[in-house]
């Protein structure tokens, strides 16, 4: 997982600096998730995935489908 949202990160050229920034959280932490040091929590990992447009399921590399999910309907 780590390698995966380092590797989505680089693929458009945006520091860490610039993810803490719109996660609204210390470059130093995101630096910790990147390296496997913190755990990512549920919150951040849907903002990631909102952000890169995939699935959180991509995220933690249980599919190699970066295609997202339909959101679900609410009623």
């Amino acid at each position: 997982m780590y390698n995966r949202i380092r590797n989505l990160r680089e693929d458009r050229d945006l520091s860490q600096k610039q993810l803490a920034e719109m996660l609204s959280i210390h470059q130093t932490t995101y630096s910790d998730y990147e390296l496997g040091h913190l755990n990512i929590p549920i919150p951040i990992l849907c903002k990631l995935a909102d952000f890169y447009e995939t699935s959180v399921d991509y995220l933690l590399e249980r599919t190699d489908n970066p295609i997202p999910y339909e959101k679900a309907g609410h009623s």
